[in-house]
């Protein structure tokens, strides 16, 4: 079992930068292939950006096309935490952002964490 918990969402203007975290439980991190979805109001969520774990200790990094140059996923497997990095942003990223966890690759989604809110205004 893992539990995802997100922090470091909040409000921005056009242009801003913010730093979401992800701290998970479990002790296999470093296996698991983790990732980044989001929901705007009134739309399905979607696929934001992914690190998927290949074996030893190689990971391989993919991103949704609207947020590849500005976004960046990252993780620190001794915290066990996943990050994801946004920069340049703009009002369409707006969303709830959700933190995801697979045991192979993403999809499938195997944990959810309960999400964490970012706001762009202009």
């Amino acid at each position: 079992q893992v539990q995802l918990v997100e922090s470091g969402g909040g409000s921005v203007q056009v242009g801003g930068s913010l730093r979401l975290s992800c701290a998970a439980s479990g002790r296999t991190f470093s296996s698991y292939s983790m990732g980044w979805f989001r929901q705007a109001p009134g739309k399905e969520r979607e696929f934001v950006a992914a690190t998927t774990w290949s074996g030893g200790s190689i990971y391989y990094a993919n991103y949704a096309d609207s947020v590849k140059g500005r976004f960046t996923i990252s993780r620190d497997n001794a915290k066990k935490t996943l990050y994801l990095q946004m920069n340049s942003l703009k009002p369409e990223d707006t969303a709830v952002y959700y933190c995801a966890a697979s045991v192979t690759a993403i999809p499938p989604v195997d944990y959810w964490g309960q999400g964490t809110q970012v706001t762009v205004s202009s």
